[in-house]
């Protein structure tokens, strides 16, 4: 089995500009690499001994609600972030992969510079 993490940073870091740092214990990704880059996918590898393997992420206006909706077992509200619209996806229960890749690349546009989406974009 993939160790998800892993596979969570070979689909951020395929993102055009995208970098890792650690924030707060976690590998966290970032749109652009200069110290003002926006953070767009935090990993949650039991961070503050909570129960399963995730990432949290911004989502688009209406995508925390559409995904708790969906299936509140694999989405979640994630602490400190929740309340700005950012959603918790577990990635330990064998997920989509290509959904994880979705949810990831909507994420990175949501904060992301212009010029680094529309090389994205470009690339679709």
């Amino acid at each position: 089995m993939i160790d998800p993490v892993s596979r969570l940073r070979e689909i951020c870091l395929a993102l055009p500009g995208a970098s890792e740092r650690a924030s707060h214990g976690e590998p966290c990704f970032f749109a652009g690499t200069s110290k003002s880059a926006k953070q767009f996918v935090a990993a949650d590898d039991h961070h503050h001994a909570a129960d399963h393997v995730a990432f949290w992420c911004p989502a688009p206006p209406g995508g925390q609600e559409a995904l708790l909706a969906q299936d509140p077992e694999r989405f979640f509200r994630p602490p400190y972030v929740g309340h700005r619209g950012w959603i918790g996806m577990r990635i330990d229960n064998e997920p989509d992969w290509d959904e994880v890749a979705e949810i990831v690349a909507d994420a990175y546009r949501c904060v992301a510079p212009a010029k680094l989406v529309a090389i994205l974009d470009s690339s679709d």
